[in-house]
């Protein structure tokens, strides 16, 4: 029961996203639109075929960058939890500074760290940790403070020390927030890491659609967007999947009247 109303969910998106298709394909021919205004879904999938070597390579750039991006904002924003948790004053001290650095628009952020750090990886990586650990850190904080009082006031009965109340109970309870938080960051990461490449560098697909828009290559600029999507729905169905697998004690749901547990 549970497998068919899974299959019925996925069906119905994928159903509509064909029609979509269908539609533009079918628009694109009996109005005979310009390409280089809006291509045909089948030109860009032929385009995508006939430039899959140079997609793929600049495609990889861009994940292992966003990789990197994702694993250092991560344990940045990790700490910072930790650390605003353990210690208030910090975090009445920082959380202006912190609120500030998300206000700011990557665009107008990003060449400002260029000037100041050059165009290697560095800048890059220091824009991709300041959006990816805002998410994480803040939403593994409200997990932290949601740990429930009752068992915290029978650890402290018991003589648990801080550590101990830490390891036991608030950690394991912030972890769905945890990763809300890193689900967020999964899909920023690939925004964060376009508006990286798509400021300097020789290489990735934000390199790549500036040089395909700037060639007024519509189909080009099609498949690249494409490429982010399809990586930024990896990146949020990696975090998922980790999510299951990491919080094995979530109660499942039970389908109605009397059917099999999901």
């Amino acid at each position: 029961m549970a497998s068919k109303t899974g299959w019925r969910r996925a069906l119905l998106p994928a159903g509509t996203l064909v029609l979509f298709v269908l539609v533009w394909e079918a628009c694109c021919r009996l109005l005979r639109v310009d390409p280089w205004i809006l291509p045909a879904p089948s030109s860009i999938a032929r385009h995508m075929a006939e430039d899959a070597p140079r997609l793929a390579g600049q495609l990889w750039f861009t994940l292992r960058l966003a990789l990197k991006g994702v694993g250092l904002g991560v344990a940045f924003g990790v700490a910072a939890a930790l650390l605003f948790h353990l210690i208030p004053g910090v975090r009445a001290a920082l959380s202006p500074i912190i609120i500030i650095t998300q206000n700011i628009p990557l665009i107008a952020l990003g060449p400002l760290l260029i000037v100041w750090f050059g165009f290697g990886l560095l800048p890059k990586l220091i824009l991709l940790v300041l959006v990816c650990f805002f998410p994480v850190a803040w939403s593994m904080l409200a997990g932290l403070g949601q740990a429930e009082p009752h068992l915290r006031e029978y650890l402290a009965m018991i003589g648990a020390s801080r550590w101990e109340v830490l390891r036991r109970l608030e950690l394991p309870a912030s972890l769905p927030s945890f990763f809300t938080g890193l689900k967020l960051t999964a899909t920023y990461s690939v925004t964060a890491v376009i508006v990286a490449e798509w400021l300097g560098a020789s290489e990735g697909i934000g390199h790549y659609l500036v040089l395909k828009s700037k060639g007024y290559d519509t189909e080009g600029v099609f498949s690249a967007l494409i490429c982010i999507v399809a990586l930024a729905l990896a990146f949020y169905g990696a975090a998922a999947l980790l999510e299951r697998l990491a919080i094995r004690w979530r109660p499942r749901r039970t389908a109605p009247q009397g059917g099999k547990s999901a």
